[in-house]
């Protein structure tokens, strides 16, 4: 069931591809894997991903010990934090991710660089007026940029952004196209942007990451209590 449904997301991405005449290389999918088992992410990697995105610090430090094989020296998965992340839990997410997509403050990447772990980070944009929506304001992102690139240990590559949710992927186009006019006036070459619903505009506008949930790997288990 796996397989089909990322040969479904691949199809997705190519045709998107052909149509903003990009390559697939320019395109990195990262395979949303909060509220499933390690189990999933292992038959992922088994399929050939490697990038995996997690929302939530304590669940994924729970999952890391059944995930050694891909997180061990030598490993060559890459952890993706696209959750919103509290400064208390900076240590851990420093020890378990590769990159943390969404640095949304100068306090934040401070206490990242306190860790004196490297690691690549991304500025997560509000872009709507959804109080429920993390992130930097456009405003605040020249500043922000410019306190993160005097952390030694953090490598800034680009932004991320949470639209508000719609069915309608033309109802989100515009927000991508936001973030990757700012990303171009800022010189970043990565944009995380789109999901399973609207990877396509997503991508049509510049994305350089997609974060694929539902599409891969279906509804998220229910938890039960």
């Amino acid at each position: 069931m796996l397989r089909e449904r990322l040969n479904q997301v691949e199809e997705r991405i190519h045709s998107a591809i052909e149509r903003a005449g990009r390559q697939r290389s320019e395109v990195t999918l990262i395979a949303v894997t909060k509220k499933f088992p390690a189990s999933t992410t292992l038959e992922a990697y088994s399929l050939g991903l490697r990038h995996f995105g997690e929302n939530y610090v304590q669940e994924f430090e729970a999952k890391h010990t059944a995930l050694a094989s891909l997180t061990g020296p030598g490993a060559d998965a890459v952890f993706h934090l696209i959750g919103h992340l509290q400064s208390n839990k900076t240590r851990v997410a420093g020890q378990l991710f590769q990159v943390i997509e969404t640095v949304d403050s100068e306090k934040l990447a401070r206490r990242l660089d306190q860790n004196s772990t490297p690691l690549e980070v991304m500025i997560e944009v509000k872009l709507s007026e959804e109080e429920s929506k993390a992130g930097s304001a456009p405003a605040a992102v020249p500043a922000l940029i410019d306190a993160i690139r005097t952390c030694p240990n953090l490598r800034l590559t680009g932004l991320m952004t949470m639209p508000p949710w719609s069915d309608n992927p033309e109802q989100t186009r515009p927000y991508f196209r936001k973030l990757a006019a700012l990303a171009r006036t800022h010189g970043l070459p990565k944009l995380s942007m789109g999901m399973s619903h609207d990877l396509e505009a997503a991508i049509e506008e510049g994305a350089t990451h997609v974060r694929v949930g539902t599409a891969l790997f279906g509804p998220r288990p229910k938890v039960t209590t």
